[in-house]
């Protein structure tokens, strides 16, 4: 079956679990993605909604069952069991309580530190690093030579099928338990610092150019590329808040990336 055939297949809800077995193979080879890059679209990402739509019908198509993996027992739909590697795949799964979906892709060079969670439809790129209790939820897509640190968070979106899930872009560095959530962009080489979270709701004060970025009509939220985020602080309105010193978490840009900030987040390489 063509792309395009499986395409117009999924559209028209006639799908059998043929279908959603190529789809799976398509969506682990990389081959087929839930969203890709497109520079004529306004955040550089278009989303493939047919593609979250077969995913889902995978779902509906999918028996509650028993499995086996690393030695427990659990019970999941039959059509996303956990994915198998072999030396071939050229990824490095540590032992400790990983466990990768059917229909996510890792790239060859892709380091996974247990424990970590992928879920389907996840795409991530060559070379980069899943720390330890990292989750990359359905179908994000995170770029090449990533760090995501421990305790990293990426949001996943499912439904509706036309929102854009959570993108990562290449060379991005997130520092430890910080979350991503909600359709957020993240621009190449942008440093994310630990325990910042970005989502739809909170804006994004950017101290160098003196704005605030905002999510938009369908616009997400966008970090622009090379921005270096850390946790911040802007006061809580009203005069109780303010008779109590109160502060409201905020994410600030305090400097855009420049060869101090890459030869910190180089150490990254050493640890391979």
């Amino acid at each position: 079956m063509t792309l395009s055939e499986l395409h117009a297949t999924i559209e028209s809800e006639r799908a059998d679990e043929v279908v959603v077995q190529a789809l799976i193979e398509g969506l682990e080879a990389g081959t087929i993605r839930s969203a890709e890059p497109d520079p004529c679209m306004p955040t550089g990402w278009r989303v493939n909604a047919w593609v979250k739509q077969g995913i889902l019908m995978g779902f509906r198509l999918g028996v509650l069952q028993p499995m086996e993996w690393g030695g427990t027992t659990f019970l999941d739909r039959h059509l996303y069991p956990p994915r198998q590697f072999d030396v071939s795949s050229g990824v490095r799964i540590v032992p400790g309580g990983t466990s990768i979906r059917r229909g996510a892709h890792l790239a060859s060079g892709v380091v996974v530190m247990p424990p970590t969670y992928v879920n389907v439809g996840a795409y991530v790129g060559q070379s980069t690093m899943l720390d330890s209790h990292v989750l990359v939820g359905s179908c994000a897509q995170v770029g090449a030579h990533v760090h995501l640190s421990a305790g990293v968070q990426i949001g996943g979106v499912l439904e509706p099928v036309g929102a854009l899930p959570v993108i990562i872009e290449d060379e991005v560095m997130v520092g430890g338990c910080s979350g991503v959530f909600e359709g957020t962009v993240v621009k190449r080489r942008a440093v994310i610092g630990a325990g910042v979270i970005l989502t739809r709701a909170l804006p994004l004060y950017d101290l160098v150019n003196e704005r605030i970025i905002r999510a938009e009509g369908d616009l997400p939220l966008i970090v622009p590329e090379g921005a270096v985020v850390v946790a911040g602080t802007r006061p809580a309105s009203g005069l109780f808040a303010q008779s109590q010193g109160l502060q409201l978490y905020a994410p600030v840009i305090v400097k855009y990336r420049d060869e101090r900030t890459d030869a910190n987040t180089a150490l990254e390489s050493v640890l391979r």
